[in-house]
């Protein structure tokens, strides 16, 4: 396998970082929807931590594009 063939498979792997960022982003946003059908009132509170929890999940996306564009252009 020559290092050509070998980088695009490793660009093929970090495709799994995006899969877990939106995996995680439905979690989040149903766990939410769930828990403000509930609970109206809850959800300025659980809002906040929502938006804190979509940054921290998002961040494994954009670690991975970043990986993935590492890679390919090198």
């Amino acid at each position: 396998m020559d290092v050509g063939a070998a980088a695009l498979l490793a660009v093929g792997i970090t495709a799994f970082g995006f899969l877990g960022a939106s995996l995680g982003m439905g979690i989040l946003f149903g766990k939410m929807i769930e828990t403000v059908g509930r609970n109206p009132n809850s959800e300025p509170k659980v809002f906040k931590f929502l938006i804190i929890g979509l940054a921290l999940v998002e961040q494994f996306g954009i670690f991975s594009l970043v990986l993935a564009l590492l890679l390919l252009f090198r």
